[in-house]
């Protein structure tokens, strides 16, 4: 069941619209008939969506900047207030958690985590106005954590703990909250994790770099090469987003494509030492990639 058409028209900010999994959310909730506000970094990627599609607008937001997550809020502010958020702005950091300098996982929490709080709370009043929801995209890392992807399922496993917090806080206020959880699906995000992956380890100091650089490397070309074989694609995100926002009665929670979906089955039911033993062909270096570390 979902809410009738008097319902579209309605006002939808959507974080991270300028690329892959955010672009494809604006433009579908564009065509179903929200109004939407695509959040962006630059005013260029902002032009680039209006030339794809007239039936939204853009806003210049960095969900690391609260000044503009501001500004954007203060424009929107009106008596309907704002039906939709969808938090899906964020990053991938990929590395062995012991090459992980500080700097690396304070940039992950400060976008996936801070970053969506911080949104969040700026646009609350208007969410309230609208008796409306938020929609947090996290990942199938929100369930079950893979070696070498650790920092990014801490920014993910903290997304979904704000997520509770936020449904049973906000339930009084009649502003609901989902979660999306994507498993493996090809974005511009993974090239952005290899390069970003290769940098972490460079940085680390060579002693510890060289314990995991064979095993690493092989994880950065393995995953990347998942996700292009994946079936999942962004229109399936973006119809789970779509179901949020206008089904009478939303889920608390949308896995995304059959790993996401087995992987949260894996967390619940399987004892953590057999999960453990799942991963090790992941972390055991092979004469292969010993001699490519050497």
């Amino acid at each position: 069941m979902v809410l009738s058409s008097k319902d579209n028209g309605r006002t939808v900010v959507v974080t991270g619209a300028s690329t892959g999994l955010g672009r494809t959310t604006a433009l579908t909730l564009a065509a179903a008939g929200f109004r939407v506000v695509a959040g962006v970094r630059r005013a260029a990627d902002g032009e680039a969506l209006l030339a794809e599609s007239a039936a939204l607008t853009y806003a210049i937001i960095d969900v690391t900047d609260e000044r503009t997550i501001a500004a954007a809020a203060g424009a929107l502010d009106g008596p309907d207030g704002v039906w939709g958020l969808v938090n899906n702005a964020g990053i991938c950091v990929s590395a062995p958690v012991e090459c992980l300098s500080s700097a690396d996982l304070r940039r992950q929490l400060e976008t996936n985590v801070i970053g969506t709080l911080a949104v969040t709370r700026a646009f609350l009043p208007l969410l309230r106005t609208a008796g409306g929801r938020v929609v947090n995209v996290t990942s199938g890392l929100g369930a079950l954590v893979v070696p070498y992807l650790g920092a990014y399922a801490m920014a993910q496993f903290a997304k979904e703990a704000m997520s509770d917090a936020l449904r049973r806080e906000l339930a009084p206020a009649g502003v609901g909250v989902s979660v999306v959880r994507p498993g493996a699906i090809m974005t511009p995000i993974w090239d952005k994790v290899s390069r970003g992956g290769n940098a972490v380890l460079a940085a680390a100091p060579e002693p510890v770099a060289r314990r995991y650089r064979g095993t690493f490397l092989r994880f950065l070309a393995g995953n990347e090469a998942g996700a292009r074989a994946s079936e999942t694609r962004p229109e399936d995100v973006a119809a789970a987003i779509h179901h949020a926002l206008s089904s009478a009665r939303p889920k608390t929670r949308y896995p995304v494509g059959p790993d996401a979906t087995r992987g949260a089955r894996i967390a619940r039911l399987l004892p953590d030492r057999l999960i453990d033993r799942m991963f090790t062909g992941v972390v055991t270096p092979t004469e292969e990639t010993v001699r490519g570390a050497a």
